[in-house]
């Protein structure tokens, strides 16, 4: 990019921002005075350490140490830098600058790497979003060859080992990467809904909410099987499509995150903990990171204890769940993650968890279970479709071991209904979409007949539902009709939809 002459040279880096690489030109020039490396362009802590990395590889690799005042700069110097994959782009400026190494091919690749001490190239996070900056700019991604490599179409990715091979030159030095085939632990049983007993109206309630994209509570005592169901939600969805496997793909190798269950084809299942923050749910920190909606992307977000998260917390999903990604802004710019997952939560009762239980007397004072139900409601509530009680089941269908729907079954369903769902809003020019409206100006859209039509009225009369629960009903019956592959959404299915409304709403 610049002539050696003048003792300049410039390398193509990246930087991760959010889970986008931003590209960073590695300037290097050259100049008497007391030796050292002065590194400017708004760099954090992690790159300043840079320094240190590079000059002890250099000296192991056996390169000389330029008796010179080195300055770095990484532009653009409006943009803040955060990572150690500056260490190889760095090092080969230099490298170049001074002459040790030949400049053929440099200018085509994009470099990213961090040095041991020994001069090891060694791994970073991030690599998906490095490979797709590679590729829609026409460069050749550089990389280390350790760590577990992503297979993309179209992306011209070679890596190397050490930083003394460099004096080959790039393109003798580094070797095409082929992606590692994906590693699943044998060892982890395969989750299948036959484990579960005694939980058919659970179970149904699930295919009905995988089929529409639906938002799904299920409320119960403790032992009552709602993890088990919850761990097997992703075992009954489709498989990911290309895109949307891409970012995820793009968001876990950002974080860090193993891959390699995506990588076989599997959805996200993420089930944190209810004491996370509102960062670590939706995303934030310094740098900014994606949270766990975003790693959910695809997948299924899974907040089991629903009543012991801060109200607060919850609240910040409103807006995710409605738009399918989270923005968040700060000083130095906004972050834009994708968050289109399935929302799966699990509750108690009450603070005991035996309200309502056929066997066990509930303990909890009356204030005390209203303030841990009023976590339940409010704005999150609509956007949660299905609400359902899950009992404990009767010990003798434990004992008897009698399996209903297995996942193999339920799977077949929830296709079904997705394939029908796309061919009848095909028909009408729409486009499908994990997002429907919920304003009640659609509920002529759904295609009720005429007996629907009269159960929804005399149920929004006996029950005082509102205008969003009306939809949310609409919402359900449509999508067991789009099970059954009817166009129009009959009496039973209204009645079966009514029976899912469950214990939130506003009404």
């Amino acid at each position: 990019m610049s002539g050696q002459a003048s003792r300049v040279f410039a390398v193509h880096a990246a930087c991760l921002k959010g889970v986008e690489a931003h590209p960073v030109t590695v300037e290097v020039s050259m100049s008497d005075g007391i030796p050292g490396i002065t590194l400017v362009g708004m760099v954090d802590s992690s790159i300043m350490e840079a320094r240190g990395r590079i000059r002890c590889a250099l000296r192991s690799a056996g390169y000389d140490i330029p008796r010179k005042h080195i300055t770095v700069n990484l532009a653009p110097g409006d943009m803040r830098k955060t990572g150690s994959g500056f260490d190889v782009p760095i090092a080969v400026a230099i490298l170049v600058a001074s002459g040790q190494i030949p400049c053929e091919g440099i200018d085509d690749c994009l470099f990213v790497g961090e040095l041991a001490l020994d001069g090891t190239v060694n791994h970073v996070k991030g690599e998906v979003a490095f490979q797709l900056y590679a590729r829609d700019h026409h460069l050749t991604l550089v990389t280390s060859r350790s760590g577990d490599h992503v297979p993309m179409e179209g992306v011209d990715h070679v890596a190397f080992d050490h930083i003394g091979m460099l004096r080959l030159g790039v393109r003798d030095a580094c070797s095409a990467v082929r992606g590692n085939p994906a590693r699943i632990d044998s060892d982890i049983p395969t989750l299948d809904f036959s484990d579960v007993l005694g939980q058919d109206m659970a179970k149904r309630g699930m295919v009905i909410a995988a089929a529409g994209n639906l938002g799904m509570l299920m409320i119960g005592t403790p032992g009552a099987g709602k993890t088990m169901l919850a761990k097997r939600m992703t075992t009954i969805l489709p498989p990911l499509e290309e895109t949307v496997k891409q970012e995820a793909l793009c968001i876990h190798s950002v974080v860090g995150e193993p891959i390699d269950r995506l990588l076989a084809g599997e959805r996200p299942f993420r089930c944190p903990h209810h004491s996370i923050s509102s960062a670590g749910l939706i995303g934030g920190g310094r740098p900014v990171r994606p949270g766990e909606i975003s790693l959910a992307h695809g997948g299924v977000l899974h907040l089991d204890e629903l009543g012991e998260f801060s109200a607060h917390v919850l609240q910040t999903l409103r807006q995710p769940m409605e738009s399918g990604r989270v923005r968040i802004v700060r000083a130095d710019g906004s972050y834009l993650f994708p968050a289109r997952f399935q929302l799966l939560a699990a509750s108690n009762p009450c603070p005991c968890g035996y309200l309502g239980d056929r066997e066990v007397v509930c303990t909890c004072a009356p204030a005390a279970i209203e303030r841990y139900r009023s976590k339940l409601s409010g704005p999150l509530a609509d956007r949660i479709d299905i609400c359902i009680d899950v009992m404990r089941p009767d010990p003798e269908l434990i004992v008897r071991g009698d399996e209903g729907l297995d996942t193999a079954a339920m799977g077949a369903l929830v296709e079904r209904g997705r394939a029908y769902r796309v061919w009848r809003r095909s028909r009408s020019g729409l486009r499908d979409t994990d997002t429907p409206s919920r304003t009640s100006g659609d509920i002529g859209s759904y295609g009720l007949d005429e007996k629907s039509e009269r159960i929804l009225i005399t149920l929004a009369h006996t029950s005082s539902l509102t205008a969003r629960g009306m939809v949310r009903v609409c919402r359900i019956a449509r999508t067991i009709a789009d099970i059954e592959e009817s166009e129009r959404i009959l009496e039973r299915h209204m009645l079966e939809a009514s029976m899912f409304r469950g214990r939130l709403t506003d009404e």
